[in-house]
């Protein structure tokens, strides 16, 4: 059976281009919790939160509920539903889910094609990605659903120990009040925040810890360059820039070079900042060069 046919198939409700990524989120979302057990089975009321802040944030704008998906995906061949009363589907109605206490896991013939072939859960998890989301999402929507791709060999041994804690994302953004820690953006679409990241200071590859005095909340911009060596954080929490980074125009100089020097903006009061620890850590191994020297910036209110 050629399963990523199959994915590439999945069967969605279309009209006039509109999106509906309500399965693939679905099975992004089984093949990371495949990942941690892979015999576990996904209760509907357990997980229809978690589901439901997926689709918020990956799905399409209008109101959606995630019992659609955990009903209909049974029919495209890779996924099963049992209740308390035994195996099927009670339907895709909220309250018939929960009620009948329906659990879903993938189908038998595909967790068994992945004890067999373990690549091939990446290659469906790459598939998914690239049919249904643009690049720019696809490392966040990994985080999101727990899925751990492409592991370089050093970490093979590690993995399977060493799982991501999916709550970290959502903890950073409120010890920062969904705001960056470098220049303020707070930016959202209705209740739901855009281009925001908890980044690791410590990477998690190299023992970076999934909590709070590890993250910060970055826009997508200043996340990018703080993991690329461009930005960083010093003694008093203070932002560095480095000076190997170069860019004359206004939007380089306000975004960027502007910052050094300013403080971090957050977290919020009770909330332990980033320990030292981690810190050293990150401008010893990942920070480029020297930090350029303080300037007259004005610092940001926190």
């Amino acid at each position: 059976m050629d399963w990523l046919e199959r994915t590439a198939k999945l069967r969605q409700w279309s009209r006039n281009g509109t999106r509906a990524p309500h399965k693939p989120l679905l099975l992004l979302y089984a093949l990371g919790r495949f990942q941690e057990d892979a015999d576990g089975a996904l209760r509907y009321s357990t997980v229809e939160e978690d589901l439901h802040r997926l689709l918020a944030e990956y799905g399409p704008p209008h109101k959606t509920t995630p019992a659609y998906p955990f009903h209909h995906l049974v029919s495209d061949g890779v996924w099963e539903v049992h209740t308390d009363r035994g195996p099927g589907s009670p339907g895709s109605g909220v309250r018939d889910l929960r009620e009948a206490g329906a659990a879903g896991r993938l189908a038998p013939d595909l967790r068994a094609a992945l004890r067999r072939e373990p690549p091939l859960l990446g290659r469906i998890a790459r598939l998914l990605l690239d049919l249904h989301f643009p690049p720019s999402l696809h490392s966040e929507l990994c985080e999101a659903v727990g899925l751990e791709l492409e592991p370089t060999e050093s970490e093979q041994l590690s993995t399977a120990r060493r799982q991501r804690d999916r709550q970290m994302r959502e903890r950073v953004l409120t010890a920062y009040e969904y705001r960056c820690a470098f220049c303020g953006y707070d930016g959202r679409i209705g209740a739901v925040p855009v281009g925001l990241e908890a980044a690791h200071v410590r990477w998690w590859a190299f023992g970076g810890p999934d909590d709070v005095e590890n993250g910060l909340c970055l826009c997508s911009l200043h996340h990018k360059l703080f993991d690329k060596g461009v930005l960083g954080v010093g003694d008093g929490h203070r932002i560095l820039v480095s000076q190997r980074f170069v860019g004359h125009s206004p939007a380089a100089r306000e975004h960027v070079t502007a910052l050094a020097g300013r403080p971090l903006v957050g977290p919020q009061p009770g909330v332990r900042p980033v320990a030292a620890a981690h810190r050293d850590w990150h401008t010893s191994q990942v920070f480029h060069g020297e930090p350029r020297p303080v300037t007259a910036a004005t610092p940001l209110q926190s």
